[in-house]
């Protein structure tokens, strides 16, 4: 058989049946790194996009700035995007690891971040990666000790930011994908430390592989085969986790009740754990950090605080609950800022570093008056200790810091809620609630201060 003939109509079958499921996606982007795979994958979708004439095609590069040439690289795909009518963009990334992470995984984190910082719901993110790509992760995660949901590698679709990344070659040999190139006469771009060993995946491709290949040839596909069993019993236990997550869950996604959590068994809660983490976009920490953070949390006592950290992510108990979060970063509660609406109503999203965007949310007869906010500049503060505040529905003022506690706010939580001045006069909490006699009337509009996390990249 000819293969540089028939993996054309095969990558398209797969594309068509991948779009298929996804009638909202209408923006196609290409993770376009100029080597010989993503521009398989882009030349064969430029050729043709006549295909989906409903569905827009671009394409994007990112540049981790680790390789002298990673900006001439940049410009070469755009020269090649130009020569095929395909829109183009250079993203630059910071791809330094943190403590404990590998360059390559870095590499990958920042890659993703930004992919997933740019994509709308209409949108979903294509890349190359095939079936010797799939082999090789399938052998990394066995040999760092990966439970099913590593083992089960790259799926074709999953959810990335607010759209999607496909996978349309995954089941294409790299070999086919090279002979399409060659067939078609295509360019790319070598990059030198493709072959550099000292990179796991590299040393995998070069070394091990081979090797498998020459006593089972078709270990390629085999080690694919094995990731879609893992996969499927990594749906089981998803849904088992999912099941017993109803239970302990609270109103807070982020939040789990420890007396719930202490009547599963510890093989159900560790599952829960890391199906709790993956939710919330968090990396689930190795088995041994796993083991300890359940022992920690479950056995300390309700007045301790217990704290375990990761690359990533961390978990902090609060009373009988446990909360997950990215790590906090370093905050100064003496630091303010200023906020004042452009013309009108109209407030822009005040960005709070380290802590999140404060925008308003328009209500009807809750938040604050319209009339408290016209014509003023507020001044967004922290605690600092001995703050008083009067919310809506209490007769005096009290002690902020005896009201957050009775609402139940962590203490980390605390010291990084913005609190909302006119002058000196506190005017809101943001979590817990605005001050008396200034909210708005039943059918009064009124604002809602609203703090939102910020993504990655910002």
């Amino acid at each position: 058989m000819n293969t540089a003939v028939s993996t054309p109509n095969l990558i398209l079958n797969r594309i068509t049946t991948l779009l298929d499921r996804y009638p909202e996606v209408r923006r196609l982007i290409v993770g376009y790194s100029g080597g010989v795979d993503s521009h398989v994958l882009l030349h064969l979708l430029a050729s043709h996009r006549s295909y989906w004439p409903e569905r827009t095609l671009e394409a994007v590069y990112i540049d981790h700035g680790l390789q002298p040439a990673s900006a001439a690289w940049g410009e070469q795909c755009a020269d090649r995007c130009h020569e095929l009518n395909i829109p183009f963009r250079a993203l630059r990334v910071n791809a330094q690891p943190q403590p404990g992470e590998s360059p390559e995984a870095a590499a990958r984190r920042a890659r993703y971040t930004a992919f997933a910082a740019g994509l709308a719901a209409d949108a979903a993110l294509l890349t190359a990666h095939h079936r010797d790509d799939q082999a090789e992760t399938v052998l990394l995660q066995w040999l760092r000790g990966a439970g099913p949901h590593g083992r089960a590698a790259m799926p074709a679709a999953a959810r990335l930011g607010r759209g999607w990344l496909l996978r349309p070659v995954l089941d294409i040999d790299r070999a086919d994908l090279l002979a399409y190139a060659r067939t078609h006469g295509l360019r790319w771009i070598e990059d030198a430390s493709n072959a550099d060993s000292d990179f796991d995946r590299n040393y995998l491709r070069h070394h091990i592989l081979p090797l498998l290949r020459e006593r089972w040839p078709a270990a390629t596909r085999t080690l694919a085969r094995s990731a879609q069993w893992c996969a499927e019993t990594a749906d089981w236990l998803d849904a088992e986790a999912d099941a017993d997550l109803v239970r302990v869950v609270m109103t807070r996604p982020d939040g789990l009740q420890l007396p719930a959590l202490r009547e599963l068994s510890e093989l159900r809660q560790r599952n829960l754990v890391r199906r709790w983490l993956r939710r919330l976009n968090l990396p689930v920490p190795t088995a041994r950090q796993l083991v300890r953070l359940l022992h920690d949390v479950l056995t300390a006592g309700r007045d301790r605080q217990p704290w375990i950290r990761w690359p990533g992510g961390e978990v902090r108990r609060y009373r009988d609950a446990l909360y997950a979060m990215p790590p906090l970063l370093a905050h100064d509660p003496g630091q303010s800022f200023g906020w004042q609406s452009k013309a009108g109503d109209e407030w822009p999203p005040l960005t709070l570093p380290g802590i999140g965007r404060l925008q308003w949310q328009k209500t009807v007869g809750a938040g604050l008056s319209a009339i408290a906010l016209i014509d003023t500049t507020l001044t967004v503060r922290f605690r600092q200790g001995g703050e008083h505040f009067q919310p809506v529905g209490r007769h005096h003022s009290q002690e902020l810091k005896k009201l957050l506690q009775e609402a139940g706010i962590p203490p980390w939580a605390r010291e990084r809620l913005p609190l909302l001045y006119r002058e000196e006069r506190l005017l809101a909490v943001v979590g817990l609630g605005v001050a008396a006699g200034f909210t708005a009337a039943p059918d009064e509009t009124g604002w809602q201060p609203v703090l939102t996390a910020l993504s990655a990249t910002e």
